[in-house]
Order: C-alpha cells, then structure tokens, then sequence
C-alpha cells in the first residue's frame, strides 16, 4: 500500500511538473508560440 502510495505521488508530481514548465504563462508553448511570430515579422520584412 505504502508503494502504491509513493508511485501516485511520484506520477502526480511529474505531472505537475509538466504542466507548469510546459504549458505554464512563461512555459515553453508560450515561447514557441513567440518565436514563430517574431520570425515571420522578420521574414516579412525581408525584401526580394
């Protein structure tokens, strides 16, 4: 039972964890998403 137990917390916490750092305000969806759009305003800037 005890194993049970520290194995849920285990899971939880990394889920957390995940959650947090990935899609969080500053996480990394949020950057990713960031980047995008500050290299598509370079490349609309570029003229051929």
């Amino acid at each position: 039972m005890r194993q049970l137990l520290m194995t849920m917390l285990l899971i939880v916490t990394v889920v957390l964890l995940y959650s947090t750092i990935s899609l969080g305000d500053e996480g990394t969806k949020a950057k990713i998403t960031n980047s995008g759009g500050n290299m598509a305003e370079r490349i609309s800037r570029i003229s051929p």
